[in-house]
């Protein structure tokens, strides 16, 4: 959402709408708005008066009932129509002054786009080229006018594209059109260009590469099978001093023509040749392709985010460069000396530096399946100098992951203050904020938040190096964390869309979306056997929960209810009717409760726990050592434990949707489903038959272990963690649960030991070996210095949650949607004398600070308008409070 700023305090503020926007927000025909209530308010349910203005003209005065995301009150918005409104409380003695005016255009929308899509005349030729070698195009047109006193530029493309006029770039958004599902989705862009645009002769371009429609997705860089042909489409709208309009458009007089970006792939890297000539022009194909209806985001845009220099840059003795920028992260370098002309300079990105040799090593990076060759990891870019002044390498058509580079360009010098990362993902708004009394933790809460933004290049992906790819499981496991820190609303409601379209006829999931491989269309046998899991396809019913929970957005369940149906009654279907092989060894025919363990078909599983190792120490991987007792095993466990509970929280959705005959149907199943679960996994004593820490972590924070029983697992998962020398033993799934569950059960101490060991398998583990983001294995980087995987991957990052709920002492409370109430109990610890953090809820800051003096722990809330807050003490004792700003002090009992 985009906001604005209070202008008093008993007034409505950070008016916003539910839509994304580059410099200026852009909506559909009826975006939703939502505002922050003024101090003096106290119910969620007020009425509130809207004051609209359409292109300038006042529509009458709507009316609304509470404050986040309000129906748009009145007519359709029509295409490039500008927006003022503003919003007081109403009432004849409580109405508040009204509030600043927001503004908002919408874009140009779907049936008004009169421009046509045009190839570039040789991309026929170009695209049987392997992915990864292809060039960007040039395409381009001419047009005069007698000045423009407004100019919008619309664009999007298959493909993706940089728009110029006269030279200069529209907008700041990078890697436009960003990634969808392009078979049915495709979202466009805006900007102002008005100060571009000049009387007379103008020129307008666009540069259009691969991109994520055509070039390599993957660990194994495979081609995206979107389309052959690349295509943009653009309209630049000028008003006249003199009142009328003009509109450029592309259409068959535009020309298309090579340039100096010779080669250009999101995952490989570009080449640029500033001194290759341009091209000879050609005209243009014109309607080629085949594109979806355009629409307009509901997600803030990629942009370069901030800017970064080289701490150190160190010469090899074979010549090369490194250049250390201290932090891994998503992005690019900008170089701003490229030597004399001719001067051709390359530069290789990486995470990590061997620990022999000081040069760069991506080697961690390459992937190998079973019998087929090594497919080499590569993030390289060239460019060669023109010896022009002021000229600057910025590869806009690719995206990196890397804290190093690598630079060779012979014995031409390199200037440190010359080379600058670009920090580029999605421009999220920050939504919390943490720290405490421990360095470390405030250390380990930094880096998580690193491997979030390095991960959040318009979807959420795996890592910014290896794959590059959406995967479910991964988003819907650092989802609850990802609230905390940013405004993931719009980001993720875009990203669930593709989920959506991605959806196999048969109701399940895809591992990841957008799916390039399209493996609902174009599935092999190995693809269509691995798609399908507990835990990653459950994020289609989870996602969407937790954002509802959290901003309030009931029409978030209604868009995906259909897909969550199909994938929940596919799920349901393959317990009853696929049983794992172990248990039609133990019984020909299923026995009764074997209709909801869903065993039968492929899961993930807990994935990547710490990885065992030899008798001479060395790591050994699973997957790799021994893949068909791993693709074979019994993971019914996991796959039982996620379908109760996905069952049990679509029945609760359907709930909220008013659909009453499906809550009931779904309560039951899922009722079902738990006492099969418990049935086959848990015995009388509390003991889970796989007895690991993670199944122990499910029974506990999805509600499957019995009252009864729950100490007693509760008891279990603490000496397994004892006898693992206090070390953690969990995975992908159940590691942000971990703390939590011990917390809860009255295991803070062990929960606050884990938290704060040193040795691996542990947080601290990676710190302490020099991590800037999460890693995705325990042992990313080994005790030789060695590593192992990707370095920038944020799952196991899902830890700072607890830092939050727990630490911090700010959780929602059960059953409050928007925030509308939430509690506040820190569990303190002996080491961590203090903690302060703060959320910006769709209600207002809620803010907490407390700190130990002595045995007194005090604790200060400030809670907005319309929510109410739970103080805990740590003696049990509970104060309800409402807006305001409170303090409360107890006796600390440490843990």
């Amino acid at each position: 959402m985009t906001r604005n700023t209070p202008d008093t305090p008993d007034t409505p503020y950070e008016l916003a709408i539910d839509c994304g926007g580059d410099r200026f927000p852009v909506s559909g025909s009826r975006p939703r708005l939502s505002w922050k209530p003024p101090r003096t308010a106290a119910a969620p349910d007020e009425e509130y008066e809207l004051q609209i203005h359409i292109d300038g003209q006042p529509e009458q005065n709507a009316l609304a009932v509470g404050h986040v995301l309000v129906d748009w009150p009145v007519r359709r918005l029509h295409s490039g129509e500008q927006v003022r409104w503003r919003v007081r409380r109403s009432g004849a003695t409580q109405a508040s002054a009204w509030s600043a005016w927001h503004a908002f255009e919408a874009g140009l929308l779907d049936a008004d786009w009169t421009a046509s899509w045009i190839t570039p005349a040789d991309d026929p030729q170009i695209a049987h080229l392997a992915p990864g070698t292809r060039p960007a195009h040039t395409l381009r047109a001419t047009f005069s006018t007698s000045g423009a006193v407004r100019a919008r530029l619309y664009a999007t493309a298959l493909g993706v594209y940089e728009a110029f006029v006269n030279g200069e770039r529209a907008g700041s958004t990078e890697l436009a059109p960003g990634s969808t599902s392009y078979d049915r989705t495709l979202y466009a862009q805006a900007a102002d260009v008005t100060s571009s645009v000049r009387p007379g002769l103008n020129t307008v371009e666009i540069l259009l590469s691969d991109g994520w429609y055509r070039g390599q997705v993957g660990a194994f860089r495979k081609p995206a099978g979107w389309g052959e042909l690349l295509a943009a489409r653009l309209e630049l709208h000028l008003e006249l001093a003199d009142g009328t309009r003009q509109v450029i458009r592309t259409d068959e007089h535009w020309t298309s023509a090579a340039g100096p970006v010779t080669r250009a792939d999101l995952m490989d890297g570009q080449f640029t040749d500033f001194l290759a000539p341009l091209g000879e022009r050609h005209p243009v194909l014109v309607d080629a392709v085949t594109a979806p209806p355009i629409d307009w985001s509901p997600a803030p845009p990629v942009r370069r985010i901030e800017d970064r220099p080289a701490v150190s840059l160190t010469r090899l003795p074979g010549g090369a460069w490194i250049a250390d920028f201290g932090q891994n992260a998503s992005g690019w370098i900008a170089l701003a000396d490229l030597g004399p002309v001719g001067t051709r300079t390359v530069i290789d990105h990486g995470e990590h530096l061997d620990p022999s040799t000081g040069d760069l090593t991506t080697a961690h990076l390459d992937c190998q399946r079973p019998g087929d060759p090594v497919t080499v990891f590569v993030q390289h870019d060239e460019v060669v100098s023109s010896g022009a002044v002021g000229e600057i390498f910025e590869p806009r058509h690719t995206v990196h992951g890397f804290r190093y580079a690598r630079l060779e360009r012979g014995d031409v010098p390199l200037d440190a203050s010359s080379l600058t990362m670009r920090v580029v993902h999605t421009d999220l708004r920050p939504a919390g904020t943490f720290s405490c009394g421990d360095q470390d933790l405030n250390r380990l809460y930094d880096v998580a938040r690193w491997s979030f933004r390095g991960n959040a290049v318009d979807v959420p992906t795996d890592c910014p190096t290896r794959e590059r790819i959406g995967w479910t499981g991964d988003y819907q496991v650092f989802l609850p964390s990802a609230v905390r820190l940013y405004d993931v609303s719009g980001f993720s409601r875009k990203w669930l869309r593709s989920v959506r379209d991605d959806q196999l006829d048969d109701g399940r999931i895809a591992n990841f979306s957008p799916d390039g491989r399209r493996i609902k269309l174009h599935t092999d046998q190995r693809l269509d056997m691995m798609t399908g899991s507990a835990g990653w396809g459950d994020a289609i019913v989870l996602v969407p929960w937790l954002l509802y929970q959290t901003y309030g957005d009931r029409r978030v369940l209604a868009e995906n209810w259909d897909a969550m149906v199909r994938w929940v009654e596919w799920a349901l279907t393959t317990a009853r009717t696929a049983r794992h092989p172990s248990r039609v060894a133990r019984s020909t025919e299923p026995l009764p409760h074997e209709e909801f363990i869903w065993d039968g078909s492929f899961h993930w599983g807990e994935w990547a726990e710490p990885r065992p190792r030899t008798e001479g120490g060395s790591l050994v991987e699973p997957v790799q050592s021994d893949p068909d007792a791993w693709m074979t095993a019994d993971k019914g466990e996991v796959g039982t434990a996620f379908l109760y509970r996905t069952t049990a929280t679509l029945a609760t959705v359907a709930g909220v949707l008013g659909r009453d005959d499906e809550a009931a149907r779904y309560t039951r199943l899922a009722e079902r489903v738990k006492d099969a679960w418990r049935t086959e996994f848990l015995d009388d004593s509390g003991r889970t038959t796989v007895d690991t820490q993670a199944s122990y972590v499910r029974a506990l924070a999805f509600g499957l272990a019995p009252e009864k029983l729950r100490d007693a697992a509760a008891a279990r998962l603490a000496t397994l963690i004892r006898g693992a020398g206090t070390h953690l033993g969990t995975g992908f799934l159940s590691t942000a649960d971990l703390l939590p569950v011990l917390a809860d059960t009255g295991h803070a101490d062990l929960a606050y030991e884990v938290l704060l060991q040193r040795t691996s398998p542990s947080w601290l583990g990676m710190l302490d070996r020099g991590a800037t983001t999460i890693w995705e294995e325990w042992d990313g980087v080994d005790e030789n210095g060695d590593a192992h995987a990707s370095l920038n991957h944020y799952s196991k990052g899902a830890v700072i949650g607890f830092l939050h709920t727990h630490t911090l002492g700010l959780r929602q409370a059960e059953a409050s949607v928007a925030w509308e109430s939430f509690v506040v109990a820190p569990v303190a610890h002996s080491s961590i004398r203090w903690a302060r953090g703060t959320f910006d809820s769709p209600r207002g800051t809620i803010a907490v600070e407390w700190r130990l003096e002595g045995d007194n722990l005090h604790i200060d809330v400030e809670v907005p308008p319309t929510a109410t807050a739970t103080i805990v003490l740590p003696d049990g004792e509970e104060l309800t409070v409402g807006p305001g700003r409170f303090r409360a002090t107890g006796r600390h009992h440490p843990c």
